[in-house]
């Protein structure tokens, strides 16, 4: 039995109305990630540490790799097409899914959806319009500039699958817990940046507010 904690703000930190597998977009992808189905999570583990050993560890080049990928797809698609009509089997065919008009331009709108809205919100934090999210968004980029000198790019990627794909579960598991710790850091964070701005930012000069002439 979990430890009960007590709920500051109501409805979490977070605010959040929803549950975590429709926050995560919900379908397979959802499942994947909250380990509805371990067989198919942990193989996706499995095959994504599979590929940053490869890369990274034994320092395989992503040319040869995929040569070699093809190499052995065409040597089992020969076999399997020339042995069918002797073993009474259907010779292989292509999955729809991987050349679907469909598939490809929704990842294309998602993509394009998630980019312009990432730049108009980055813009509007780097217009100074709030000054606490600017100053956030400054010391995160540069502890991630640290992180990144430290680590190959590679190892980068695979550490955010890792976070992405065991986190939401973890989450889910301990949310009151998380809930908790996560509303006690929250205030910390606004006590100390009401201490900074009270001692540091309120004696930044600042131009007199120009007021509009109808």
């Amino acid at each position: 039995m979990h430890p009960h904690f007590p709920n500051d703000h109501g409805d979490g930190p977070f605010h959040r109305h929803k549950s975590i597998h429709r926050l995560l977009g919900g379908g397979k992808v959802a499942d994947i990630l909250l380990w509805k189905d371990r067989n198919l999570s942990a193989g996706v583990l499995v095959g994504a540490t599979l590929i940053w050993y490869l890369f990274e560890v034994v320092e395989y080049n992503i040319i040869p790799l995929l040569c070699q990928i093809a190499i052995l797809a065409m040597l089992v698609i020969f076999i399997w097409s020339n042995a069918a009509p002797l073993v009474n089997i259907a010779p292989p065919g292509i999955p729809e899914v991987i050349i679907s008009e469909h598939a490809f331009r929704k990842i294309a709108e998602t993509i394009h959806y998630k980019l312009a809205y990432t730049v108009a919100a980055l813009y509007d934090i780097a217009c100074g319009k709030d000054l606490k999210k600017f100053l956030l968004v400054i010391m995160s980029l540069l502890i991630l500039s640290e992180i990144g000198s430290s680590y190959s790019f590679t190892s980068l990627l695979y550490l955010g699958f890792l976070c992405a794909h065991t986190l939401p579960a973890l989450y889910q598991r301990y949310e009151t817990e998380v809930d908790h710790l996560a509303a006690r850091g929250s205030e910390d964070i606004k006590r100390f940046y009401r201490r900074i701005d009270s001692n540091l930012l309120n004696k930044i000069p600042r131009g007199p507010v120009k007021t509009k002439v109808n």
